[in-house]
């Protein structure tokens, strides 16, 4: 099995090398994104396919079909992890409830072996991608990755969508911004790479805005033109939580003691985040649309991106894990209303406890 980077798999493609069948691993979106858009510049748009609608022997047949009007086809396989056998997913994602693993049981049907015996003799001029997406390489999802590698280990192409570092991410924002024509100062830069926490999914957006400013871009504007940063370092927060990377979510605390964060009230978003994050999980919620019509039947009013920071959340935490947090969130509640607390060191315990 070759792993490759995302540039590595584009020059690939820049160059018409592209493999037969590929493996998309990871939950990096910008650079999915763009090879995503590679490929179709290559190929054309894609015949797309969910593997939690159809089974893994469906797919390959479908694969294994000529097309009647086109000699070359592109078929784009999402959710590639429910193609997993049940007791595969089950411990890959053990925070999932028995209900829902006998709901998606059909679609894990046949096993790997019809992709073994696809990738060992595959059809010409088709070009077949999934995309496991769900889980990330680090904390608890590492294994669960892994498993899904495991799975997947017939296919000998694997692209790994990682998380960029600070320092990458910091140099993707020169060069979107430089694409877009967006003139950001250094501190500018580096301001708006710290309050996004290093997604460049985000950063791109944000540029993209940027653009219609039409003027450059100072640290000092930054606060005016990107007002939601304070809120996407926080949610920064909750996910390196999920994943237990006590180095990324200390970073993320960083970056907001330095925004000037008032923290007492960033662990008020912290508890009502968990409290939407288990609610969804224990109404088995799985995607943002049903969060927004779950909660809004409740009468809670919540707009398309908050539900998608709640979908998110309860996917990174099982129910065990967001009960932990909310105790401890309590206890650190109780701790910044002591005498003279230090506001930082308390949520800093509360976060080394949480990643323990």
């Amino acid at each position: 099995m070759a792993n490759m980077t995302p540039a590595q798999f584009m020059a690939r493609v820049k160059r018409r090398e592209i493999p037969a069948v590929c493996l998309f691993l990871g939950q990096e979106g910008w650079n999915r994104k763009r090879c995503r858009e590679a490929l179709i510049a290559a190929l054309g748009a894609p015949e797309r396919q969910d593997a939690s609608q159809n089974t893994l022997a469906a797919l390959v047949d479908d694969a294994r079909s000529m097309s009647l009007f086109a000699s070359e086809r592109f078929i784009f396989v999402s959710n590639a992890e429910a193609a997993m056998p049940r007791s595969s997913r089950a411990a890959a994602a053990a925070a999932e409830s028995e209900e829902e693993e006998d709901r998606e049981a059909p679609a894990a049907a046949g096993g790997a072996g019809p992709l073994d015996a696809y990738v060992s003799d595959p059809t010409p001029g088709v070009t077949l991608v999934f995309e496991a997406s769900r889980w990330d390489f680090e904390g608890d999802d590492k294994a669960r990755t892994d498993r899904v590698r495991k799975f997947y280990s017939a296919i000998p192409d694997v692209v790994e969508f990682r998380r960029f570092s600070l320092d990458d991410a910091r140099m993707e924002t020169d060069r979107i911004a430089k694409a877009a024509d967006v003139k950001l100062d250094p501190a500018a830069a580096q301001a708006l790479v710290e309050a996004l926490a290093g997604d460049v999914g985000r950063i791109a957006v944000e540029i993209e805005k940027l653009a219609l400013y039409g003027k450059p871009v100072s640290a000092e504007d930054l606060p005016n033109l990107v007002p939601d940063a304070r809120q996407s370092t926080i949610f920064a927060l909750v996910n390196a939580l999920g994943r237990r990377d006590r180095a990324r979510a200390l970073d993320a605390l960083d970056a907001l003691v330095r925004e000037g964060e008032y923290l007492p009230l960033a662990l008020t978003f912290l508890a009502t985040q968990f409290r939407m994050a288990l609610a969804a999980k224990e109404a088995n919620l799985r995607s943002a649309g049903q969060v927004q019509g779950h909660f809004q039947k409740s009468g809670i009013p919540m707009w398309g991106s908050r539900a998608e920071q709640v979908a998110q959340t309860a996917t990174r935490f099982s129910k065990d894990h967001l009960e932990r947090g909310l105790r401890l969130i309590f206890e650190a509640d109780r701790d910044l209303r002591s005498a003279r607390p230090d506001d930082r060191t308390v949520v800093e315990n509360f976060v080394v406890k949480l990643c323990g």
